[in-house]
């Protein structure tokens, strides 16, 4: 039986538990602490097990708690919970011992004041994903080079010290051109339209001049970005008219809104969606260090290439030279092949008269045999037609006793109907033939 185990001074060292024994005693604290409880947060991870059973964790912010809804509580729900609703709940805390985690065991769940926020959301993405804003076929990838590259964002905002530091640091030689707007509100979105327009006008169209003026190089791709936050502080990047202006971008958009776990109507518009206002940075802006890295290769091999080149070139010249300078050298190696090509012209002529002068002494030699062998085989049909036609003969039934009887005229009498009593009928035997008169039938 399982026993706990103390030390021999118990005052100078903490006791020693047992998994279990500490899991129940960490149980029966929480269960005295805290419950019942109410805990307000957004749902993540939720599934519903066969058993009826529900299991998701609540987040926010700062932290997360496993939960667990069985299924008499989860039957007395009035609608169905999905990833990101933000909800209030009441449960009782607890240790699941099996694996020593944390649980929340839910007894009631209901959305919170954003619940109509999050069907607002998901009403307008279905619309706007119908219409095709969020098909993968309009999305656009990312310049490599960009030559200069815009910023949307709040002036105040950490996520413009995280992008700008993040550039200064990978591309400290290229232009960013910040376009200030509100980032949350009621003003926000209309602000975010307009800074991207101002951006768009500073874009490369495709057949004509931006007005941005010669000291200024176009702007190749744009970062909408801001920090994280709940759902109200987001909100004013789920606006349809921001969505639809993104859509309308000349030049590809990151978006970079809130943290890994957040997501907006302008993340699914625009053409890539980074984690982090940091990460969309990163996105567009390879670190100089590989570009300079890549350029020496590039070098090198274009270094190699051209003396490749130079040295093919000095090789065909050395070849045309000698050609130029000495044209009796290339009428001997023609008069050589010539008389190479005539030797073997020659040489097979012989051999081709040869093997038919062989082939001719071979026939020769072969004919009389293969006349012997002709005039015996036809002998030996002629043999064999005479023995079918022997026995064929007549004479051979006459003298096995059998005689031919014709009539006057010669005809040959084959039926008793043929004749009558009194006419006369010859018989041609073996040896001969017989007269005979054909007498009455004599009865037996």
């Amino acid at each position: 039986m399982a026993r706990m185990f103390e030390r021999q001074n118990p005052a100078a060292a903490p006791r020693i538990w047992e998994v279990g024994a500490l899991c129940r005693a960490v149980a029966d604290a929480l269960e005295a602490r805290f419950n019942p409880v109410a805990v307000r947060g957004e749902i993540t991870g939720f599934s519903r097990a066969s058993s009826g059973h529900c299991y998701f964790s609540i987040k926010d912010g700062q932290g997360q708690i496993r939960c667990a809804m069985f299924r008499r509580a989860a039957q007395l729900l009035d609608f169905v919970p999905r990833d990101g609703e933000l909800v209030e709940l009441r449960g009782r805390l607890g240790v699941y011992e099996a694996r020593g985690d944390l649980q929340l065991i839910v007894e009631s769940l209901q959305r919170a004041g954003q619940g109509a926020l999050f069907e607002q959301f998901l009403q307008l993405k279905a619309r706007l994903e119908a219409e095709g804003l969020f098909d993968a076929g309009r999305k656009r990838s990312l310049p490599v080079m960009p030559r200069a590259i815009g910023l949307v964002t709040s002036p105040g905002a950490a996520a413009l010290h995280d992008v700008v530091t993040a550039l200064r640091r990978r591309v400290p030689h290229l232009p960013v051109v910040l376009a200030p707007a509100l980032v949350q509100g009621a003003a926000a979105p209309a602000s975010i339209c307009a800074a991207l327009r101002s951006l768009y006008r500073m874009a490369d169209p495709p057949g004509g001049d931006s007005g941005r003026g010669a000291w200024q190089p176009p702007v190749d791709v744009i970062l909408l970005v801001r920090g994280g936050g709940s759902i109200e502080d987001l909100w004013a990047f789920n606006d349809e008219q921001l969505a639809r202006t993104v859509s309308q971008s000349p030049v590809p958009v990151v978006s970079g809104v809130g943290h890994e776990t957040d997501f907006t109507i302008a993340d699914f518009c625009a053409d890539l969606r980074a984690p982090t206002p940091t990460a969309a940075a990163e996105l567009v802006a390879q670190p100089r260090a590989v570009w300079m890295a890549g350029f020496d290769v590039l070098a090198g091999r274009l270094g190699d290439g051209v003396q490749r080149q130079l040295d093919q070139r000095q090789q065909r010249l050395d070849m045309a030279a000698q050609r130029l300078g000495r044209p009796s050298g290339l009428v001997s190696r023609q008069e050589a092949r010539l008389a190479r090509l005539a030797q073997q012209l020659r040489h097979g002529a012989a051999w081709t008269a040869q093997r038919l002068a062989q082939r001719q002494d071979a026939l020769a030699a072969q004919l009389p045999r293969a006349v012997s062998q002709s005039v015996a085989a036809q002998q030996r049909r002629l043999d064999h037609a005479a023995l079918r036609l022997d026995l064929l003969d007549p004479r051979l039934v006459l003298q096995r006793g059998y005689a031919l009887l014709t009539d006057g005229e010669g005809r040959p009498v084959t039926r008793t109907a043929q004749v009558r009593t009194g006419d006369g009928v010859r018989a041609a035997v073996s040896d001969g033939t017989i007269d005979l008169t054909v007498s009455p039938p004599r009865l037996l």
